[in-house]
């Protein structure tokens, strides 16, 4: 038998309508619609009615109970909550249970001016009268009504992130129109303190949530990028990454690795020279006359990656976090001062689809994103935790691969281990792990991409710079990812 003909739709409701009321009963007689609940038929006979009910609840609302409002929680969240309860105000108080949804009607004021159509004639609430139910006393009920206050300050935090204080100032206002009309006065007292504490003109002791109390405090972060960042954690605490000692123990062989992490580090992001000219300009800390600027990129990239001291020095605290990576941004970029150097940016960045932190929230996350830095153990996990919590951050108008991979390496290089180079034939690899991350939050691939660079890494190493260069033609360094594909191997084995 068909699962939903085509000519039906999948919900049917019992009718008045005598010639209407006839239709559902022979449909039902012939086995083309089954009775799921009161008043209530489907025409799909292979699914469960709660699963069915649950995926229509919007019409079954718009249809029987015509002129309701959406309300309480369920104007903010728009939808059942994940165990299938709905909450609306109505002309009386009563819980429904059907199905896979359970009805919780409230009897309160109709709709406003401003109370928007839902669906049909179901309406629901709008956002300052939401925000002003949600802050009523639930008295213990089971399912809750309201969110919770800590959900409640998320959602302003967010909105302030959104739409700026103004944005925050303006739903204020409209609460404090409505709220008479709604009999909510104390409702509005308890919003307008929340967000005067947001605001920060009221202490924020008064806060509950962690996100909230930040923005009062005057270090708002990125909420969904810290749940990113503890995964990450989550996915290198306590693991055991190899240790893949520095072989590039003398200054002069130091260098040499220096100089082509420089050379790579720039050429990723598009800054790219022959070997010989980035070999010139590093020698003589002469810039090629017609391109100045990208000369000192890679010129001072090497003079921080290539000073062994400076190379040792890895953020003991949140603060010298964003003190050290404003410090080596500001070195890095010396000679770009329209890209701020040493400043964090003052407008938001993307790549591609990847939407970057607000330029509002990149002290507070950074600070915050510490925290999980801070209890890993091991330098890889460390170093591959820092290069990406930069990364993602994306704290400066430009040069962040390069900030990042700088203090990467420093986590590697303070430990005597071999520090990282991204070779231009991995690039796709690198990037693509990064991308999986971010977007997607997929740990593994990142974590094995970087395993895989560290042990190619620590294979590179030697006195003379020529030689240096042969064997990383030999792993196809140089190629575009096209072109070739990173080779080597580890000593000792086959």
């Amino acid at each position: 038998m068909e699962k939903n003909p085509a000519h039906l739709q999948e919900i049917l409701f019992g009718s008045s309508d005598k010639k209407e009321s006839r239709q559902i009963s022979l449909y039902v007689k012939n086995g083309t619609a089954k009775k799921i609940a009161p008043r209530l038929y489907t025409t799909n006979m292979a699914d469960s009615p709660g699963s069915i009910i649950k995926r229509n609840w919007f019409r079954i609302l718009a249809e029987q109970y015509p002129g309701a409002i959406l309300s309480h929680r369920s104007a903010l969240e728009s939808r059942p909550t994940p165990d299938g309860h709905i909450f609306l105000t109505y002309t009386y108080t009563k819980n429904i249970p059907l199905p896979g949804l359970t009805i919780h009607f409230q009897k309160g004021v109709g709709r406003i001016e401003g109370d928007p159509g839902f669906f049909g004639e179901l309406y629901m609430s709008q956002e300052a009268r939401a925000y002003l139910e949600n802050l009523q006393t639930s008295r213990g009920a089971e399912p809750p009504k309201t969110l919770t206050r800590e959900q409640i300050e998320q959602r302003l935090e967010t909105l302030i992130r959104s739409r700026g204080e103004e944005g925050l100032n303006e739903l204020r206002d409209r609460a404090r129109s409505i709220a008479d009309e709604l009999d909510m006065q104390k409702e509005f007292i308890k919003l307008n303190t929340l967000i005067s504490a947001l605001l920060a003109t009221k202490p924020s002791k008064l806060l509950s949530s962690t996100v909230a109390k930040a923005r009062a405090l005057g270090e708002p972060f990125d909420p969904s990028r810290i749940a990113l960042f503890e995964k990450l954690y989550e996915a290198l605490a306590g693991q055991d990454f190899p240790f893949y000692y520095d072989k590039n123990e003398s200054t002069r062989s130091y260098q040499n690795f220096a100089f082509f992490e420089s050379y790579f580090s720039n050429y990723i992001e598009g800054t790219m020279f022959e070997v010989e000219e980035a070999k010139q300009i590093i020698l003589t800390e002469t810039p090629l006359p017609a391109r100045n600027e990208d000369s000192h990129d890679v010129l001072g990239t090497y003079k921080l990656v290539s000073n062994r001291q400076e190379m040792a020095v890895c953020p003991a605290s949140a603060d010298e976090l964003l003190h050290l990576v404003r410090y080596r941004h500001k070195l890095m970029l010396a000679s770009r001062p329209n890209k701020n150097p040493g400043k964090f940016k003052d407008k938001n960045n993307r790549a591609g689809n990847t939407e970057f932190v607000d330029q509002t929230l990149v002290a507070g996350t950074l600070k915050k994103g510490f925290d999980w830095y801070s209890m890993l153990r091991h330098p890889f996990a460390k170093s591959a935790y820092m290069m990406f919590l930069i990364s993602e951050v994306h704290p400066f108008l430009d040069g962040n691969g390069r900030v990042a991979r700088v203090m990467m390496n420093a986590e590697l290089s303070s430990n005597s281990l071999s520090k990282i180079i991204v070779p231009t034939v991995y690039r796709e690899d690198y990037m693509g792990a990064l991308r999986l991350l971010t977007r997607r939050g997929e740990t593994a691939p990142f974590i094995r991409m970087m395993l895989r660079l560290y042990a190619f890494s620590s294979t590179v190493y030697g006195e003379a710079s020529n030689a240096m260069e042969v064997y990383l033609r030999s792993c196809d360094a140089f190629m575009e990812p096209q072109e070739g594909k990173l080779k080597f191997q580890l000593p000792g084995r086959n």
